[in-house]
């Protein structure tokens, strides 16, 4: 069964909560962030919520980015093996607040 994913699109119009499929065809989870380097103008990759919590999916694992899908060059096995989210000290900080305020 052929799944319609879309067009083809630019990481920049990649939104939160698009599903994220591996290699192997397996919903690993949601894109949560587009990470770029916004001088130089470069796809870093992406953050994706999965059931294990946050994982970085650095660009060279993500094959193809869809309207309504983000197709990965890795089997669902090895997503699980991926660094937790690469999240900035500033978004590191604000969550360590939420958390003590019983707000996160």
């Amino acid at each position: 069964m052929r799944v319609d994913d879309g067009d083809a699109i630019s990481y920049h119009a990649l939104r939160p909560g698009t599903p994220v499929r591996s290699s192997d065809g397996v919903h690993v989870g949601t894109v949560r962030r587009v990470l770029d380097n916004a001088r130089e103008h470069i796809f870093d990759g992406i953050v994706v919520e999965t059931s294990d919590g946050r994982r970085f999916i650095d660009a060279p694992e993500v094959e193809r980015i869809f309207e309504r899908a983000v197709v990965l060059t890795i089997p669902a096995s090895d997503v699980h093996r991926l660094s937790v989210d690469r999240s900035t000290p500033a978004e590191r900080a604000m969550k360590a607040l939420r958390r003590r305020l019983g707000r996160g």
